[in-house]
């Protein structure tokens, strides 16, 4: 089992940065891949960004050149830096982990492990 817990969400104005942390603890060895989604109210959840067990990432166009993943060497903290922050950001994002990471990451259900998520309102 792995548990998640995510931390950094706020309030920010248009333009700004937050950056989002989530620590991973139990059975890390486990997993295969980590990343971020979001769900804003009326929205379908959306995976924002991934990153593999050997560095490989992945962005949603619509954050792309924004946001940055990344995890440390223990792979027990992953990482979100939103910069640039728009009013479409605003949304609860989430930290997930996968045993393995396969295009099944793009649904939800791709994901084997989730914390209970931190927001983000970005003010226009």
């Amino acid at each position: 089992q792995v548990q998640l817990v995510e931390s950094g969400g706020g309030l920010v104005q248009a333009g700004g940065s937050l950056r989002l942390s989530c620590a991973a603890s139990g059975s890390i060895s486990s997993i295969d891949g980590m990343g971020w989604y979001r769900q804003a109210p009326g929205k379908e959840r959306e995976l924002v960004a991934a990153i593999g067990s050997g560095g490989a990432t992945y962005y949603a166009d619509s954050v792309k050149g924004r946001f940055t993943i990344s995890r440390d060497n223990t792979k027990t903290i992953l990482l979100l830096q939103m910069n640039n922050l728009k009013p479409e950001d605003t949304a609860m994002y989430y930290c997930a982990a996968a045993k393995a990471i396969t295009t099944a990451i793009f649904r939800s259900d791709g994901m084997d492990y989730w914390g209970k998520g931190t927001l983000v309102t970005v003010s226009s």
